[in-house]
């Protein structure tokens, strides 16, 4: 029997203490450097995007591919493409933790609406109280001391 698996993630992450470094002008090129990171993995990237201090990634991953694992190959290798290429003079790295959100497939539509519209949705609302409200809608129990 083969294995099937219709699982999709919202990835949060952010830069090193929620620093402002992800300026406007590199932020699509990381988006798509973040995206061939995925498909070279079989994940599946649906919409990548985010704001000047954190990332959001939808995507399904391959049955083969563990969730820590891919955050790890991304953070690397995001990392080293940043400064490689200069996209960002003053990124200093991303934290250490992540967010990782399930959904059911019937979300993709709203969930893609909602990265691609970071920009204007934290012209409303800090970065740190929509990942408060995501851990707190999925119920994941925090310390706000590691949230920095």
């Amino acid at each position: 029997m083969s294995t099937y698996t219709q699982i999709l993630y919202q990835i949060v992450f952010s830069t090193r203490f929620r620093e402002p470094t992800m300026i406007p002008v590199g932020r699509e090129q990381l988006y798509q450097y973040i995206g061939g990171v995925l498909k070279n993995k079989n994940c599946h990237p649906y919409q990548v995007g985010g704001f000047s201090d954190h990332l959001h990634i939808i995507t399904s991953l391959h049955p083969s591919i563990s969730l820590a694992d891919l955050i790890k190959d991304i953070k690397l290798s995001t990392t080293k493409h940043i400064k490689e290429n200069r996209v960002f003079p003053y990124f200093n790295g991303w934290q250490d933790g992540y967010g990782a959100f399930t959904y059911g497939l019937d979300a993709l539509d709203n969930l893609v609406r909602y990265v691609k519209n970071q920009e204007e949705h934290h012209k409303k609302k800090g970065s740190m109280d929509e990942y408060l409200e995501l851990l707190q809608s999925h119920n994941i129990q925090y310390d706000l001391k590691y949230l920095i």
